[in-house]
Parts: structure tokens; sequence; C-alpha cells
């Protein structure tokens, strides 16, 4: 994943309009506005799992930065659900493969993983465990991110 220092300049992203030279399909424009940032099908597995294991948590706390999608106040642990397209998942190898509009999404994407980086540190600097999770791990992989947010849990208990 590249990395991003406070000292770096935001990246610019053109508009997504005709007047910019980028173009869309009304069917397209459909499907991406039906993408939602919050209550998505990872999400809302991940947050059941944690719940049956009587781990409990606050949503979408405005007033950390980021707003991460599950906060546990208690043991300061902030937990974010990225999308692999959104988030540049396996970024190097998948840049490649965006075929129309790269002039918007490449810049797009990789500002995302920018305002990440500089989340995960603002985050950090009040103390916070920072957990990002893959969506496609939750649905996969769901046992073995429950045990890394039960053994975080686990060790924090410890220390009290």
């Amino acid at each position: 994943m590249r990395t991003y220092d406070d000292d770096s300049e935001k990246i610019y992203v053109p508009r997504f309009e005709e007047k910019a030279g980028f173009y869309t399909s009304p069917k397209r424009s459909y499907n991406m506005s039906r993408i939602k940032a919050k209550n998505s099908k990872p999400e809302l597995i991940l947050r059941k799992a944690l719940w049956a294991e009587n781990i409990r948590f606050r949503l979408h706390d405005k007033s950390l930065p980021g707003t991460p999608d599950i906060v546990i106040k208690k043991y300061k642990l902030a937990i974010f659900v990225d999308g692999e397209f959104w988030h540049g998942f396996d970024w190097r190898n998948n840049r490649n493969r965006i075929k129309s509009n790269r002039l918007f999404w490449i810049p797009k994407i990789e500002r995302n993983m920018q305002k990440d980086e500089r989340v995960n540190r603002a985050l950090r600097d009040m103390g916070y465990t920072v957990f990002r999770f893959w969506t496609q791990d939750i649905i996969k992989k769901l046992p073995l991110v429950l045990n890394q947010i039960e053994l975080f849990l686990e060790t924090r208990r410890l220390w009290k």
C-alpha cells in the first residue's frame, strides 16, 4: 500500500461530468447511485457476528476522524470495512485493470488511499487502534476477522 505524509499535497480528482470529458450511461449512473457508504452487507455481517459474541459497539461515530464504521470506545478500537475497489485493494496490480474513465478513477482511488492514511494517523494520535478489513475478508474469512478483534479486546482487558 502506498503511504502518504501530511506534507504530501492532496491528489486532484477531476469532476465526473460531461464537460470534464467523462461520460456514463443512465444505467451505470443508477448502479453507482445505489452503492452505500453505511450499512453495507459486509458491515452488517460483521456487526451481527460481533453482537453474537457479546461485543458491544457504536456505529459511525462522527466525533472521530473518518467516521469509523464500528467503534468500541472503552478499548479505543476503530474498525473500518473497506470496499476493494474504492480503497485500492492490491493497487499495484489492480490499477491497470481500470479501463474506462482512468483519468477520473485512478486519482479518485489514490486520494481515498491518501485519506485512509491520514485518518489512521489521526486516530492513532488519539490513542485508538485502527482495524481495516476488506469486504472480501469479512465475507470469506469472518472467523479470522472475529478472532483478530477478540484477541485485541482480550489483551486490552488484561491491561486494565
